[in-house]
């Protein structure tokens, strides 16, 4: 069994948010979270929020030991895109697409063996 959190719509690049999910994918959430604390990402304080979030709800929702949990799946995928336009010379105008993420992190129990 595992417990999810996910974030919906926040405002950064799927891309610079994958980057941060590989460091932290499969480690231990004592260890994942002393990762994200120390990387200088803009991503990594969403995702240590959303890290918490995941193992409170394990231990609260599902009854799992919180000594145990690990990161299961982390991913980001890409959420609605902000188009704005940008003026540019002779009367053209370029547009800025503002990307959007939908991350979700996993956390479940490592079995004893």
């Amino acid at each position: 069994m595992e417990a999810k959190a996910t974030l919906r719509y926040a405002r950064i690049s799927p891309r610079k948010v994958g980057i941060v999910c590989d460091l932290i994918r499969g480690k231990s959430v004592e260890q994942a979270t002393a990762i994200l604390m120390t990387t200088p990402k803009a991503a990594s304080e969403l995702l240590l929020k959303l890290l918490k979030s995941a193992a409170a709800n394990a231990e609260n929702n599902h009854q799992m030991d919180p000594e145990k949990l690990y990161v299961s799946e982390t991913f980001a995928t890409l959420g609605p895109i902000i188009k704005r336009i940008r003026p540019r010379a002779q009367g053209r105008a370029f547009r800025i697409n503002k990307r959007t993420s939908h991350i979700t992190i996993a956390v479940a129990e490592k079995e004893a063996k």
